[in-house]
């Protein structure tokens, strides 16, 4: 199939991209392929919309994880504040503060390398209340097993996030303490469960082009598409084995959001981690290449982040409306807090969570 018609069936997802064909799109002149990922973006979504999340840590450091890139790691001295497991119903007062600014899916993240069964039944608890405001649920929690994908499934959960970060070659030199195969055996656990998928990566970890072209043809074979693909930038932390690593061309960072637009027409693109080093003007050639989803307020789990004004702001001057999902009353909402405030007390769900 030649690159003209692969890109002309846009309302047709294809799962079948072969590496020639992504790096072909790639190569296409700045102005021709961020042209062809609009034409796209309009054929699959309202132009000047974009669904817009918060994202909160509920379980912050100490990672067993070694990914290099984590301040959350335990292998590295980032000096960032190890802190338990959240109660409940102070995650559920943050989910309808971001609702109040105008978020529609509330994402909670906890630096584990998977839950344990200790803390997994608050996680649950969490979910079910943010639901019960009105809101989209999100949760990232590390890899999972059959069970714990069925138990998400059963309270709710709305998106699962788990990010192939980059290429499988380019992988091990990223991470050693959890392979390939193992992410992409929870990703099928959480697909077969019925949840939504949200998965993505990191660009500027000092990969090649190869390897970008490897993860989005990656994310392009999965069927169906994940229904949120984050495209995040590094953020450097000091600390990490990457504070230093060569900063990634603005312009290769916006080519790969048109890809990832071109190649999975259906999902939500989301600008993601490294947003707070952007200027306006870059901001919005990732909307005109087909970005159409946002974490906003002033953190990214431990990382600066644009604050929700300034969002709005721009969001304004580029006549770009946040999505909507059904409204609750300020009453509904109210009542839903203090209805999973009883709960907690209950069941005791104030206890000091395991670090």
């Amino acid at each position: 199939m030649s690159l003209s018609t692969s890109v002309a069936t846009t309302n047709k997802p294809r799962f079948d991209w072969t590496h020639a064909e992504v790096k072909a799109l790639f190569d296409l002149p700045f102005m021709d392929l961020i042209f062809r990922a609009q034409t796209v973006h309009r054929e699959n979504f309202t132009p000047n919309e974009v669904q817009v999340s918060t994202l909160l840590s509920i379980k912050t450091g100490a990672c067993p994880e070694d990914c290099k890139y984590c301040p959350q790691s335990g292998h590295y001295n980032t000096e960032l504040k190890k802190e338990k497991l959240m109660e409940v119903q102070k995650v559920l007062e943050e989910a309808a503060l971001a609702k109040e600014k105008g978020a529609s899916r509330f994402c909670m993240g906890a630096a584990w390398k998977h839950p344990s069964e200790k803390d997994f039944p608050y996680v649950l608890e969490m979910i079910k209340g943010v639901k019960s405001l009105g809101l989209e649920s999100c949760v990232t929690l590390g890899s999972l097993n059959d069970d714990q994908a069925k138990r998400l499934s059963e309270v709710g959960l709305d998106y699962y996030n788990h990010n192939l970060d980059t290429s499988a070659e380019f992988y091990d030199s990223i991470i050693t303490t959890r392979t390939y195969q193992d992410r992409l055996d929870t990703l099928s656990r959480v697909r077969t469960s019925g949840i939504k998928l949200c998965c993505g990566g990191i660009m500027g970890m000092g990969e090649e082009q190869k390897d970008r072209v490897g993860l989005l043809r990656q994310l392009s074979l999965m069927s169906p598409h994940p229904e949120s693909v984050p495209i995040n930038m590094l953020v450097k932390v000091e600390g990490t084995p990457m504070e230093n690593v060569d900063d990634l061309d603005t312009f290769e960072f916006i080519r790969t959001i048109a890809v990832a637009r071109i190649i999975m027409p259906k999902s939500h693109v989301r600008l993601s981690a490294g947003r707070h080093g952007m200027n306006e003007q870059t901001q919005a050639l990732c909307f005109i290449a087909g970005a159409n989803s946002i974490f906003y307020g002033e953190k990214l789990l431990t990382t600066g982040n644009p604050e929700a004004d300034k969002d709005m702001a721009l969001f304004e001057n580029l006549g770009i409306n946040p999505e909507k999902r059904e409204e609750h009353s300020d009453e509904a909402v109210a009542e839903a807090i203090v209805t999973q405030a009883v709960k907690q007390e209950e069941s005791k769900l104030f206890y000091e969570a395991s670090a």
